[in-house]
């Protein structure tokens, strides 16, 4: 995450077999075919194969004798080079191809054909499944000369025969605009609603006065009506718009409808259930992050894989990765952990975070009024330690523990104490990839203030909650924080550097203020000594406004603190104005809600949606439902419940962002190893997956290429290669993960 390139291939170092390209004319305002020689008319010339694939002319084709055993699609392939491309042009590329035998997948990319290999469009038809006649649009994101059509073949166990023909990239055609097919005008939480909870819905209209509408069940009666509110346009979407309330009617049920100017909207529910198991489904996602492990199709069915990263070829391995040339002279064993997101990135500053989230996930069940821990207890999450009579959340996160100890600088070496900021693959790798196949050499990344602090703050909260379970693990990780937390005191300006984000996200924090109080915080809770006690009521931080707009999340960590020292039972000086200033940041995010046309806690500035907006719109109902906790008001508690209804389908889109959740959901997200979308072996992400969300950024081709000009809640699209919009992380989940329990304890 934050940020990659979606590496095309390397395919240039593998043409020993390749002819020199001609230049090609320029694109222009009208049609201008790109592709030399794309009939096949008069040979092969200047398409080029990979030294491993035999091509030729048959019968006015190209066709390709493709070898068996290749590990990747970009292993075997056929294209042409030096094609050019015009930013903001639209582009036809159209094609026929066959296979034998047939059912192969064939990966069709434009790109880059130079690092960094960027991939501007790209399409996997099973060949003969899919048809033999291909066309696809696309607009180019950028100028270059340089440009590449290429079809990867690679990935068969068994040899195989490609045919091309008739192949084209017509530039200057007219531009096909994207339009996303929102569906129904009534926009409604499409998982469900309390029964006595808050049940709002949304209309897209035009209508300038209140509407009719009614509710009806299964069977198709009409159990409630009532009238919609006027909002007017909604800024966030630029769309006109009704509020509906139904929230007085409690009746349980399935397939619940909500009817409005001639609009049905997709079918939900009044219970329970779906909160209770998107609780465990959204922790459950951890398991298949591990890295060094297994993962186990018993526990996981069709997530089944090998144990990546853990030296067995291709594989490098973790188990005793160097420093960048030149930065340190031994070398760590940090196998284990979670992978970060869609890539094979491991990293200490949102592995924090995330820990954290999911370790208070736990700390509020055992203190707030309607915690309830069981729910999260000893096998209910189905992992390999499900049985050993520690919860299962807290195994879970154990898993990412492990590794954040192993990122610290070992006793003796420079820097001793302070923890390394990443480690990762020295490349981008491209999509799909297993990670047992990443053939990548891989770096540990220089220390930083910023990842010691986050070492600091989880092991010291994991030393008070692993002490009844392992009280050598709990020692064992209070003083890795003690050790961590004196580190950094002694270097407090190591920051990371902003350009480091080749193979892996660069991850830069300049201000880390917040990191010593959120670590201090910590400490402060798990031991009550005084010297963390002064640090905290010394600390600018501990009575400023931190409860802003967009929330908190990995670079800004002051409100893991803040909200920490609110909850957890401790003997802080003026821990009463603490808890006050979570409630008085509640009461923001309420009111933002309030005047929101779709009701969510977000609203920042100028409606550009920052990346990774769901999980800021979670983290924001985190605060809100901690001030129920804290408060026990009921308006508090309703915010967070109204919340989820954006995130499951309430919102311009008319989609929910958690894959397996809502009649339409996000299933596409930006991965390696949950790539269906791009090679149909492979599941898609899964249940209880959330994506990125909207991101007015729209830094990818993908995104850049359909989403111009988009308006806050439409910058987002369902698709693998958009890793801007539609990631996911382990940070993001763990704010779905905070939130599902919270509002599944209300039930």
């Amino acid at each position: 995450m934050k940020r990659r390139r979606t590496a095309l291939v390397c395919l240039t170092a593998l043409l020993a077999a390749a002819v020199t390209a001609l230049p090609a004319a320029p694109a222009g305002a009208d049609e201008t075919e790109q592709i030399r020689n794309g009939t096949f008319d008069g040979g092969t010339d200047p398409w080029w194969s990979t030294p491993n694939v035999t091509a030729g002319p048959d019968g006015g084709r190209l066709c390709a004798d493709v070898p068996g055993g290749t590990g990747q699609r970009w292993d075997a392939a056929v294209g042409q080079n030096d094609l050019t491309l015009v930013a903001g042009e639209s582009y036809r590329l159209s094609f026929t191809a066959d296979g034998t035998p047939a059912g192969h997948v064939v990966r069709a990319v434009v790109g880059l054909s130079v690092e960094p290999y960027d991939t501007y469009h790209e399409v996997s038809p099973q060949l003969s499944v899919s048809g033999d006649t291909y066309a696809y649009t696309f607009t180019a994101p950028v100028d270059t000369t340089r440009g590449q059509v290429a079809f990867q073949l690679g990935g068969s166990a068994e040899p195989w025969r490609f045919c091309l023909d008739d192949v084209s990239l017509l530039g200057g055609v007219a531009p096909e605009p994207y339009v996303p097919d929102t569906g129904p005008r009534v926009r409604v939480n499409q998982v469900g609603y309390l029964p006595t909870g808050p049940k709002n819905a949304t209309l897209v209209t035009d209508a300038t006065g209140p509407l009719r509408w009614r509710l009806r069940d299964a069977r198709g009666r009409s159990v409630a009506e009532g009238r919609s509110v006027p909002r007017g346009m909604d800024a966030s979407s630029g769309q006109k718009v009704h509020s509906i309330d139904f929230g007085s009617f409690t009746r349980r049920g399935e397939g619940y409808t909500l009817v409005a100017d001639g609009e049905t909207s997709h079918p939900f529910a009044i219970g329970t259930a779906a909160y209770e198991r998107l609780r465990l489904d959204a922790a459950k996602y951890y398991y298949t992050q591990r890295s060094g492990t297994a993962i186990r199709d018993d526990l996981r069915p069709g997530y089944g894989r090998p144990a990546g990263h853990v030296g067995v070829a291709p594989n490098q391995g973790d188990t005793k990765v160097p420093c960048r040339p030149g930065e340190c002279a031994y070398t760590l064993d940090v196998s284990g952990g979670w992978y970060d997101a869609g890539d094979h990135g491991k990293y200490v500053v949102n592995g924090g975070i995330s820990t954290w989230e999911l370790l208070s996930t736990y700390e509020r069940a055992l203190h707030a009024r309607t915690g309830r821990p069981a729910k999260l207890g000893d096998g209910t999450l189905a992992i390999p330690e499900s049985g050993n009579k520690v919860p299962d959340l807290l195994d879970e996160a154990r898993w990412e523990l492990e590794f954040l100890l192993k990122m610290q600088v070992p006793a003796g070496q420079p820097l001793a104490g302070m923890a390394h900021h990443k480690i990762h693959d020295e490349q981008w790798t491209g999509l799909p990839l297993l990670p047992s196949a990443d053939p990548q050499r891989r770096q540990l990344h220089p220390p930083t203030t910023a990842a010691t602090l986050n070492l600091a703050a989880t092991a010291a909260q994991a030393a008070r909650l692993y002490r009844p379970h392992d009280r050598a693990f709990a020692a064992k990780a209070l003083a890795a924080a003690r050790t961590a937390w004196s580190a950094a005191l002694a270097h407090p300006d190591l920051l990371a550097d902003e350009s480091d984000g080749i193979g892996g996200g660069a991850y830069p924090d300049d201000r880390v203020e917040d990191e010593f109080y959120w670590a201090a915080a910590e400490l402060y809770l798990t031991t009550g000594e005084k010297s963390f006690e002064t640090y905290l009521l010394r600390s600018p931080v501990h009575t400023a406004d931190i409860f802003g707009p967009l929330g908190f999340d990995w670079a800004r960590t002051a409100a893991a603190g803040r909200l920490d020292l609110a909850t957890v039972p401790s003997a802080l000086p003026g821990r009463d104005a603490v808890r006050r200033s979570v409630v008085q940041g509640a009461d923001r995010y309420l009111a933002t809600l309030k005047a929101h046309p779709y009701g969510l806690p977000y609203a920042p500035d100028r409606n550009v949606y920052d990346w990774g907006s769901s999980a800021q719109v979670l983290n924001n109902a985190v605060v809100l439902a901690t001030a129920h906790d804290l408060t026990g008001k009921t308006a508090y508690r309703d915010g967070a419940l109204q919340t989820m209804d954006y995130i499951l389908g309430r919102n311009a889109l008319n989609i929910s962002y958690v894959t397996g959740y809502g009649e339409v959901n996000a299933h596409n997200q930006h991965s390696r190893w949950y790539a269906h979308q791009l090679d149909p072996s492979l599941p898609a992400p899964p249940d209880g997956t959330l994506a990125g969300g909207p991101n007015s950024s729209i830094q990818d081709p993908v995104a850049q290429s359909l989403l111009q000009g988009c308006v806050g809640q439409f910058c987002y699209i369902d698709d693998i290669e958009s890793w801007a919009t539609n990631e996911h992380t382990v940070n993001w989940n763990a704010a779905l993960t905070r939130l599902a329990s919270f509002v599944a304890d209300q039930g």
